[in-house]
């Protein structure tokens, strides 16, 4: 990427002034399709996180006397600034993640829109009147902003991630210290000049951007600290579990989005060319690395080897390369752990017995690239199935009946997402109330949106992002109760 981007930005931004870490450290931020320096970025370490906090906190207490009315005029200005700088952030999205263009043109056109949702939901949050329980007694239930969030976001959508969690944030009146992944932080950057231009106050919206060595210090510090009230983490289970350890020592709310391991589930009565293309799109959407993709596609045995022959016809198609080529299909994975661990799940599957389809090895260009890979027979006790593959790896499983097909589906401590085709009625109502995930997609894999709750059971987090009960995940209620002298 040329370095005349506007929106490249190297500092921490804290109080509303761009700073450089009180070390004085930089860790660089490298492109994953072509191994080149994008930029040198500031190491924030816990001294930093420390100081936003203290802004952070000291902002909130003017931020969140602010109307809803006003908070929503900025999320929408702030949104309108974001469009019209869609081709600049893309650009950045594919430097710093290896996205196609076309993907990351969606995701900061999708981030914008979080904005503007959040904009419309900042006006509608409501409390409640309760029946009186007595004469001359009345309660009331309101909400309000908890405080200080620190926000740990991801990089394989880092712009939507950001604006899904400081959107809701915002709009009820919260301050925030985002920390950005280590591997995407120029996305959150480019952001803080808009913020400012729309009006968000200094000290309201700050980003410390960190190496991967520093983010342990700096997410414990977020955890711990007295001043910050909410932790909002999207990232493995993991680090979650971390976390979620850290911050009982000060009790605070917590909501995680953590990994996946999502069944995509194919019955004899589907619309096979639907399910092809569903399954298809879903898998190989930014190179196979989204938390919702489908990591284990079941194939009911009357329709297997069609389903098995189209999906290897679609990605045998793929064209691998630079996001930035017109012509490109899929990119690069974010580092070359991704690219080990794809490669150590096809092996140990053909090791027990499963057969390549398409790919099945690293890419001739070398570097972070795999490529896209449909591998058939996989047992289910291969690592396609039991770990989170988060790579380019269809990994398609025979099986024979419903009950065979749910058993499989919900055998995972991970629940994040589901998916299944099926045109029975009966067998859709049995299916989707025993899928044992956060959301499923019936007939469908891309229904994901801004009014949708979105989040995991079982160890695939906790609470919800997005929609009005995403707003929720950072307020405290307050019962008032009233005596009427």
């Amino acid at each position: 990427m040329a370095p005349a981007n506007p929106l490249i930005r190297d500092k921490s931004y804290i109080g509303g002034a761009w700073v450089p870490a009180k070390s004085g450290a930089t860790f660089a931020v490298t492109n994953p399709a072509t191994g080149e320096l994008i930029a040198n970025v500031t190491d924030s370490g816990a001294a930093d996180t420390d100081r936003a906090i203290d802004v952070a906190h000291t902002a909130f207490k003017t931020w969140k006397k602010t109307t809803a009315t006003e908070r929503a005029a900025i999320l929408n200005r702030f949104a309108q600034l974001m469009d019209e700088n869609v081709e600049n952030l893309a650009k950045i999205i594919i430097a710093e993640n290896g996205k196609k263009m076309a993907e990351a043109q969606v995701e900061a056109q999708g981030a914008a829109s979080c904005l503007r949702y959040y904009a419309e939901e900042a006006t509608r949050t409501t409390g409640d009147v309760l029946v009186p329980h007595a004469r001359g007694k009345r309660v009331l239930v309101i909400r309000q902003p908890v405080g200080v969030a620190g926000l740990i976001t991801p990089w394989n959508f880092p712009l939507e991630m950001i604006t899904r969690k400081a959107g809701a944030a915002l709009a009820v009146g919260c301050t925030m210290v985002i920390k950005p992944s280590e591997d995407t932080p120029l996305s959150a950057l480019a952001l803080c000049d808009m913020a400012k231009k729309a009006g968000v106050p200094d000290g309201v919206f700050n980003v410390v951007p960190c190496s991967r060595p520093n983010a342990p210090a700096v997410g414990k510090v977020m955890c711990e600290s007295l001043l910050v009230s909410k932790i909002s983490f999207t990232g493995s289970t993991a680090v979650g579990k971390i976390l979620l350890s850290q911050a009982a020592s000060t009790v605070k709310k917590v909501s995680l989005e953590l990994g996946g391991n999502s069944p995509l589930i194919v019955f004899d009565s589907a619309n096979l060319e639907a399910a092809v293309m569903g399954a298809f799109f879903l898998r190989f959407y930014g190179a196979g690395q989204v938390c919702v993709s489908a990591n284990r596609i079941l194939v009911q045995e009357g329709i297997y080897d069609k389903f098995c022959e189209k999906m290897k016809q679609h990605v045998s198609g793929m064209v691998v390369g630079n996001g930035m080529d017109p012509k490109t299909s899929m990119g690069p994975l974010i580092n070359q752990r991704g690219v080990e661990k794809v490669e150590r799940h096809v092996q140990d599957a053909v090791k027990q017995g499963a057969r390549i389809l398409t790919g099945g090895n690293r890419s001739k260009l070398g570097g972070n690239f795999f490529e896209p890979t449909v591998i058939c027979d996989v047992p289910t006790t291969a690592l396609p199935c039991t770990e989170e593959t988060f790579g380019p790896l269809a990994s398609i499983v025979k099986f024979k009946t419903e009950e065979e097909a749910i058993t499989i589906a919900n055998n995972t401590r991970m629940g994040l997402a589901g998916y299944f085709y099926s045109n029975d009625m009966s067998q859709i109502w049995r299916v989707a109330e025993e899928m044992e995930v956060g959301q499923v997609g019936i007939n469908d894999t891309f229904f994901f949106n801004n009014a949708a709750p979105f989040g995991g059971v079982k160890e695939s987090g906790l609470g919800v992002e997005s929609s009005k009960y995403g707003l929720h995940e950072f307020q405290n209620i307050k019962t008032m109760g009233f005596g009427l002298l």
